[in-house]
């Protein structure tokens, strides 16, 4: 736990090793146990038929809630279901104090169809910084972490993002169409353009660790959702990315920015989508 002036780079250094640890432990007592075994009555609908919560949600969230908040006295804990429970909470992210960003099942609807494209996100962060980042596949056992300023790392090898390669299609992950309005449809239709090839999402989680290995060249998103973003977007950063909205500055977990907006493999690559999603390419 955190002690006297102690900063949270120096926790990290001390504690990120217990953080991954509860993350591994989460999904190993509370999703991966109901992964592929769900009865119907721990599968429920929040806000419609695309927006799901099982029970691995709850209990995963729970148990890192408590974990969490026990390594590191005085902090604060976000998590999507608390929050969907209680939105007041959401606005702890502004407030003083150390916050720790949960999203225990990111991609429920794959986990609930039994699929592997499912991931359990943690951040921490301060005054809107984000300082660490946790993003574990529970399915194939695969964890990529990043602390601001040491580097993005996938089962411990380090991530580059590097550069598109020239002339050839930028690959483009875009907010799904069964989680965006008309308006948002209309936004990201910008992308369907020669030298883009766009497609809709997965896990958000996973769809930014696919730009921190170079597997996929940008998103393009068009929610704010902390717990879907803050992970990730330390993760591309830490390997070399960047992220833009399109007023042409960073993406703000804080919130107030103008979508949709881009995390991609460089900085070029963001001004290129934010320049298309803004109409002025």
């Amino acid at each position: 736990m955190i002690e006297n002036n102690e900063t949270i780079d120096e926790f990290l250094a001390r504690y990120a090793d217990e953080v991954e640890a509860a993350v591994r432990k989460a999904a190993a007592q509370e999703i991966m146990p109901r992964w592929r075994r769900l009865a119907a009555h721990e599968v429920d609908q929040k806000a419609g038929p695309h927006d799901l919560v099982t029970d691995a949600d709850r209990r995963a969230e729970l148990y890192l809630t408590e974990i969490l908040a026990g390594l590191l006295p005085g902090s604060v804990v976000v998590g999507e279901e608390a929050v969907h429970a209680n939105p007041a909470s959401y606005g702890s992210i502004r407030g003083e104090a150390p916050v720790w960003i949960i999203d225990p099942v990111d991609g429920t609807r794959q986990f609930v169809r039994g699929e592997e494209g499912f991931c359990t996100l943690v951040a921490l962060a301060h005054h809107g910084v984000v300082h660490a980042s946790w993003t574990y596949a529970p399915a194939t056992d695969r964890i990529a972490t990043a602390v601001r300023g040491k580097g993005a790392f996938l089962d411990g090898e380090r991530l580059y993002a590097g550069p598109p390669e020239p002339g050839r299609e930028l690959r483009v992950a875009t907010s799904h169409p069964d989680y965006t309005t008309d308006e948002q449809k209309r936004d990201l239709l910008a992308l369907r353009t020669p030298g883009v090839a766009p497609r809709p999402c997965g896990s958000a989680g996973l769809e930014y660790l696919a730009v921190a290995r170079g597997e996929s060249d940008a998103t393009a998103f068009s929610w704010e959702a902390a717990w879907d973003h803050a992970a990730g977007l330390l993760l591309v950063e830490e390997a070399g990315g960047s992220h833009l909205t399109r007023t042409g500055e960073p993406f703000r977990i804080t919130g107030g920015n103008d979508l949709p907006f881009t995390a991609a493999r460089d900085t070029a690559t963001a001004r290129r989508v934010v320049a298309l999603l803004s109409g002025e390419a």
